[in-house]
């Protein structure tokens, strides 16, 4: 799971939420959470259009690549809404990318390979985690993305871990 997020943002996490005022911080937010991935993490992010949760990933995979001294810190993450799940390696762990908005029930989830995903040596990401969340694993970092038209506050809904 998350092994060494800093407790003070933890907290903050759980209690007040973090307050974003760009996308330039969202992708800082996920690049910070990153540093405590380790294999078999999954991450929900659960928010409207336009929240964040794209950006967030950025910053994901953005620190993931850091930590192994990939030369693919710039990696081209984008929603993969329309093809459903993105694929990033070069970095400290794979990172996959999962949107489930436009998937129509558990079965077509599950017809792209998600248990596979789920049993594989990586990180995944899920955009709308609630349409399906009896696939989820037990074990994840549910974060809620709220927004306004220029703030994003992001919050830890429940997390679990060894």
């Amino acid at each position: 799971m998350i092994t060494d997020l800093n407790s003070q943002r933890l907290e903050q996490l759980t209690t007040t939420g973090v307050r974003v005022d760009s996308p330039e911080a969202m992708i800082a937010l996920g690049r910070e959470l990153a540093s405590g991935l380790e294999a078999g993490s999954v991450i929900a992010l659960q928010g409207g259009l336009g929240a964040g949760k794209t950006h967030f990933t950025k910053g994901l995979a953005a620190g993931l690549a850091e930590a192994a001294d990939s030369n693919e810190t710039s990696m081209e993450v984008t929603s993969p809404t329309f093809s459903l799940v993105h694929e990033y390696r070069g970095g400290r762990l794979p990172l996959y990318h999962f949107d489930f908005y436009r998937m129509s029930s558990e079965h077509e989830v599950l017809r792209i390979g998600w248990d596979e995903y789920t049993d594989a040596e990586g990180v995944i990401v899920v955009e709308w985690p609630d349409k399906f969340p009896g696939l989820i694993p037990a074990e994840v970092f549910w974060l809620i993305l709220e927004h306004d038209e220029d703030t994003r506050v992001v919050k830890l809904l429940g997390h679990s871990h060894d």
